[in-house]
């Protein structure tokens, strides 16, 4: 099995929600890019939320564009083995260190989980501690494109994810 490793986080003293996926896919990997598969929705859901447009297509401005919008990107996984990009792969977790990102990042608001297994992997290695009570912790459906019972479009997932925008604001 590949160890896999994730991004540093983007993020800056401005960012109020953290959105936390698992690990980055294999096409996020060979892009050097968060959600670097252009088929996933996550730049799509932030655009609309924020900008009612498409994404730029410079992976610069779109951190560039997170950043002024109060958002910062991680994932809740440091390092990890996988096969693929699936999650249900996941072996060997190594956690992101959380507390000293909180810690450092007094003004974030909110930690939004990009599907379950984030959401899962987070409450697994920090699901009582005493650092994140303070945190709006949202489950928002994954921005992976594959349909689900409930998230078949991208426009049910913009819908879902509209839930983060009253934590950006002032």
């Amino acid at each position: 099995m590949t160890r896999i490793h994730s991004f540093p986080p983007v993020i800056d003293e401005r960012s109020r929600v953290l959105i936390l996926g698992t690990a980055p896919s294999v096409k996020s990997l060979e892009q050097g890019q968060f959600y670097g598969n252009p088929q996933n929705y996550m730049w799509r859901i932030v655009y609309r939320l924020f900008a009612s447009s498409d994404p730029d297509p410079s992976y610069k401005a779109r951190l560039a564009f997170l950043k002024e919008n109060r958002l910062a990107l991680w994932d809740v996984i440091e390092s990890c083995e996988r096969e693929g990009s699936l999650d249900v792969n996941i072996r060997d977790v190594i956690p992101q260190n959380l507390p000293k990102l909180i810690a450092d990042y007094p003004g974030l608001r909110c930690f939004a989980f990009n599907g379950s297994k984030s959401f899962d992997t987070f409450r697994k290695f920090y699901g009582d501690y005493e650092s994140f009570r303070h945190l709006a912790l949202l489950k928002l459906p994954s921005s992976s494109p594959i349909p689900t019972k409930h998230m078949r479009t991208l426009e049910d997932r913009v819908e879902a994810w509209s839930a983060i925008v009253p934590y950006t604001e002032n």
